[in-house]
């Protein structure tokens, strides 16, 4: 674990300003456990290794949904297409029931439910955990890949979701 020299690391408020420039893409990680679906937002999701094939996402350590997620023998990652900024919001909603309609899903392979009109989902068994902060990270083993359509991602930037648009090819 790294130490921080006194005085040197920058206020929680302006690292956070500095990070709302940093757009990034997001996913919607669920798992089931006892038979009840559990799933959260996150914005942090990363791939980590090709061999062996490992993804990773954070998780707010005081998250309400991470004790059922954390328990589960498996999970799936939801990437999320552009116009899915309302399930982004519904899973990042506190006491909401996020997979009451309008929330589209099926069980996966494994049981992890798979949302509908994603462009991929990644299930996932634990592969590692370790807290870092005032988050966990969560790293997890890919062991199935549904890829379902192309198209523009769902982007997080300055505390908002957005779409993509590409540069006009020369």
């Amino acid at each position: 674990m790294t130490e921080t020299l006194p005085g040197r690391a920058v206020a929680a408020e302006h690292f956070r300003r500095a990070l709302a420039v940093h757009a990034s893409g997001v996913v919607v990680i669920t798992a089931q456990t006892g038979g009840v679906p559990v799933g959260l937002t996150a914005t942090s999701f990363s791939s980590v290794s090709l061999e062996p094939p490992l993804v990773s996402f954070y998780v707010d350590r005081s998250s309400t949904t991470w004790p059922l997620l954390g328990a589960a023998d498996h999970f799936a990652v939801n990437i999320l297409a552009s116009d899915q900024a309302e399930v982004a919001t519904r899973f990042a909603r506190k006491g909401a029931d996020r997979f009451a309609p309008p929330t589209r899903w099926r069980p996966g392979p494994l049981g992890a439910p798979l949302l509908r009109d994603v462009f991929a989902h990644l299930v996932c068994l634990p592969y590692e955990r370790a807290e870092v902060g005032d988050h966990l990270l969560v790293v997890g083993l890919v062991a199935e890949v549904e890829t379902h359509s192309t198209g523009r991602p769902l982007l997080y930037h300055q505390g908002r979701f957005g779409r993509f648009l590409p540069h006009p090819e020369d």
